[in-house]
């Protein structure tokens, strides 16, 4: 249950000149910081295991451990920047990302840098809706969209990033170096953000620790994102322990649920969920990035595995998209406003729908430039996907309320990017099983087709082991190459059902008329 704060008045007014452009650039930093951490370690994973002298596995809670910590932390924005200040609680997570990105770098262990990411991934959860919230503060109402806009192309383009700087540090330097980069850059950040924003903190309460609520939180997300980080490895609900954290999930969430609700001071403000703009903005955000994430995880994994692309080669088909999304998004920042942001989002996902549909034409004959068109034409949609559905969600919203709002809708999003890759990852497998099932019914013992192919490849010098293996080769790269075809065209045609969604969203007032804030909404 939200309140007002225990001093009313008027928000400070917007920034001007050079404070603007520094406030802009140090919260930018800041998030794209956040952002690019959570996917530099995953290419820096091999090094990481080896050099701390564990399986490969075993290195993955290097990235699950971050995951779990922070899906935890983002939806507790809302109740510690009305207990501590918007600004206040910004810098701390900021000095306190860079404490732990520090400590990272100088883990002995695997234990250790573990224990560390779990620090990191606490600390990181309030910078991400934070920054959104102290940008729309430093902005006119009227320039709202150009500040989404410009907090948009961070978020963008730091996963494109990621994996590439992660990849050229590791092998040109050390894995402990995707970790030491955070320093400066969050040191500066923090720095500017206390300098510029220290005067215009938000008004605070001393709020009771709702102990039950937070406790049930980081049960039932901690076994959810356990669960989906997991899932693949350990054969989903074939596996013991997988069940068992889905039911700790189902149940703790539903406790946690009914809780809060009740609760007159709730950890969550669940009752966000009651404005409909909240609920299918949020919505509709989450489940789109959940393909978009998902997809964007299979496509440099069928690249590397199956075509024969170096992680290099497989960063650079992807960076393009990049391009027309820091071209665009000024533009939908700046009219946002003016157009109906129902329309923009309908057109993202059209291209969306439209890209994925190219991409399910790929075969292993594709073409590094045919490859490139459609990531290209994914810049347009990103630039138009974020920013109409984010001012959808936090339209007609209090300003106390913007907070927990942002920390909320980002922390829906961030578990259905999760599950988006999980399921995406699942069902590329489970599909491609499927096809090499059909591939090797052909493939027999006096089969034309097949002897054929087998004296091709022996006639290479391969003995029939070899010659039989090599054709085994063949048809996994067909069957993979299918099953990510499927899960493109099904992604597509989602993100067109996914239309019908935005448009049960009240447009937001156009610039110059007045936005009624919190009518008929839910406290």
């Amino acid at each position: 249950m939200s309140a007002p704060a225990a001093t009313v008045g008027a928000p400070p007014p917007p920034l001007e000149g050079g404070q603007l452009a520094l406030g802009t650039l140090a919260l930018s930093l800041a998030t794209f910081m956040n952002v690019l951490d959570s996917s530099i370690a995953n290419v820096s994973l091999p090094a990481i295991a080896g050099d701390l002298g564990v399986s490969p596995s075993q290195g993955t809670w290097v990235i699950t451990s971050f995951g779990v910590a922070n899906a935890i932390s983002v939806p507790l924005t809302g109740w510690l920047t009305q207990r501590f200040g918007a600004v206040k609680l910004f810098t701390w997570s900021v000095l306190l990302f860079v404490v732990a990105s520090w400590l990272c770098g100088f883990a002995p262990s695997l234990e250790a840098l573990i224990v560390f990411r779990v620090m990191q991934g606490l600390v990181a959860g309030p910078m991400i809706p934070l920054s959104q919230t102290l940008l729309l503060s430093s902005y006119p109402r009227t320039k709202a969209g150009t500040a989404l806009a410009l907090w948009g192309m961070t978020t963008l383009v730091a996963p494109v990033v990621g994996p590439l700087l992660g990849g050229w540090i590791t092998d040109h330097v050390h894995w402990a170096w995707i970790f030491y980069i955070n320093v400066p850059v969050g040191l500066l950040a923090a720095g500017i953000t206390w300098r510029i924003y220290r005067h215009r903190e938000t008004p605070t309460r001393q709020l009771p620790i709702d102990t039950v609520g937070l406790a049930l939180l980081v049960v039932w997300v901690g076994a959810l994102q356990l669960m989906l980080d997991k899932g693949h490895e350990l054969d989903w609900f074939h596996s013991p322990m997988v069940i068992a954290l889905a039911v700790v999930a189902a149940f703790g969430f539903a406790v946690f649920v009914a809780w809060e609700l009740t609760d007159a001071h709730p950890v969550v403000d669940l009752r966000l969920f009651a404005r409909p703009n909240f609920l299918y903005g949020a919505l509709t955000l989450s489940v789109a990035y959940g393909l978009f994430f998902g997809n964007i995880v299979l496509l440099p994994m069928w690249l590397q595995q199956w075509v024969g692309y170096t992680a290099t080669w497989a960063g650079m088909a992807m960076a393009p998209v990049g391009v027309l999304a820091i071209l665009l998004t000024p533009l939908v920042g700046k009219k946002v406003g003016v157009w109906d942001p129902r329309w923009m989002a309908t057109g993202a996902f059209v291209c969306f729908s439209l890209v994925l549909w190219l991409r399910s034409r790929f075969t292993l004959q594709t073409d590094f430039v045919s490859i490139l068109v459609p990531t290209v034409i994914q810049g347009a949609a990103l630039s138009f996907f974020f920013i109409p559905l984010t001012t959808l969600t936090l339209s007609g919203l209090d300003p106390s309320r913007v907070p927990a709002a942002a920390g909320l809708s980002n922390f829906v999003r961030i578990t259905a990017g999760a599950m988006g890759t999980s399921v995406a990852t699942t069902v590329w497998q489970d599909r491609a099983v499927m096809h090499h099932a059909h591939l090797a019914e052909r493939l027999t013992a006096g089969d034309p087709v097949t002897d054929e192919a087998l004296r091709t490849v022996q006639s290479g010098g391969f003995g029939l082991e070899q010659a039989l293996a090599q054709v085994e080769r063949l048809v996994n790269q067909q069957a993979y190459t299918r099953a990510a075809d499927d899960v493109f065209l099904v992604s597509a045609g989602i993100f067109l059902l996914l239309i019908p969604l935005v448009w049960r969203t009240a447009r937001p007032p156009r610039l110059g008329r007045a936005a009624p804030t919190d009518a008929g909404g839910a406290h």
